[in-house]
């Protein structure tokens, strides 16, 4: 099989395409013929050795696949070859094929095409992870999303507005902000301005969100935990600006809010059972048009660190992904 192969740490111009040996499932395993796979902020990290996750070297990056299943291992009895899947990988998706333990994997839709499939697990999976199992999200609760035109922002906006919450979505241009808007967002701030408190006040009644849904990190974290509505709950999902916060601790006593980690992968692997609640979930309103992957760009598979490089640079609205062949 082809492989696109980190060899050494560094940007996503030194992953060089290979031969590569095809996997073989170990026990409690299957490998997928991958058809197409999402691209996210930690594929920039990790092939430069910045992530939680340190994979040997040489690895293929890429988080999450879709495709079919080709092999089972010893002691799988939920899959079979041909069946139609997606997976969180962790890293090994830039591959024609990848092994993946089976209770990272669940059976997609039939009306869900593969590029689709791709670039859902791990955004959704994270979003509704964070909403309830982190935040206890209740209807009626006001949500302020950051970064709110990628495709960890458009996956929030849709899981709290299924949630029966109000959602704020902040983003720095109009196109943005407006892909916000058609994925469900009730109000819009431009945070390229300078008033981006005076902006969320207004939207808010005065009152500040109950939840901030924050995978950007860096300067405007502070801002927004100051605007935190009482018993708020703020979540960190990530640092896509590249830089993170330190908030003073005083904040969240006067605030009486809470600061709160989400760590979808750590959680998938102690949990899977209620990671597969909460993917049946996600599919029943994906079924119901509730929600629906924005794929903004699709890279060809030689094209691999291309499309890492666009999400590294802040390019992509919705979600970017590669595809091996035509999607569907």
């Amino acid at each position: 099989m082809r492989a696109l192969l980190c060899e050494r740490h560094g940007p996503p111009e030194d992953l060089v395409l290979r031969e590569a040996a095809d996997p073989v499932p170990g026990a409690g395993q299957i490998v997928i013929a991958v058809r197409a796979a999402g691209v996210n902020f930690p594929d920039g990290l990790i092939i430069r050795n910045m992530y939680q996750i340190k994979p040997d070297l040489p690895f293929a990056p890429g988080g999450e696949a879709a495709g079919v299943v080709e092999a089972v291992g010893e002691g799988v009895t939920g899959f079979k070859p041909g069946d139609r899947v997606c997976a969180m990988t962790l890293w090994g998706s830039f591959a024609e094929k990848v092994a993946v333990d089976a209770d990272a994997a669940v059976h997609i839709p039939d009306e869900m095409p593969f590029d689709e499939a791709s670039g859902f697990t791990m955004v959704y999976a994270t979003g509704i992870h964070a909403f309830v199992q982190r935040a206890a999200l209740q209807p009626g609760e006001t949500v302020l999303v950051l970064g709110a035109a990628g495709g960890v922002g458009i996956a929030a906006i849709e899981i709290a507005k299924a949630m029966g919450a109000r959602v704020v979505a902040a983003a720095s241009t109009p196109e943005k902000l407006e892909l916000a808007r058609a994925h469900g967002a009730d109000a819009l701030i431009d945070y390229s301005r300078p008033d981006f408190r005076e902006q969320l006040r207004a939207t808010t009644d005065g009152k500040g969100p109950d939840v901030v849904y924050d995978p950007v990190g860096g300067d405007l974290a502070e801002q927004a935990f100051r605007s935190i509505a009482p018993n708020g709950r703020y979540l960190v999902v990530g640092f896509a600006a590249g830089t993170i916060p330190a908030i003073p601790l005083n904040l969240p006593l006067v605030k009486s809010a809470a600061i709160v980690g989400v760590f979808w992968g750590a959680f998938m692997k102690a949990d899977p059972e209620t990671h597969a609640a909460n993917m049946e979930q996600l599919f029943a309103w994906y079924r119901a048009g509730a929600i629906r992957p924005e794929i903004s760009r699709r890279f060809g598979f030689e094209e691999g660190a291309a499309a890492i490089r666009w999400v590294m640079d802040r390019k992509a609205l919705g979600k970017v992904v590669v595809t091996m062949d035509a999607a569907g």
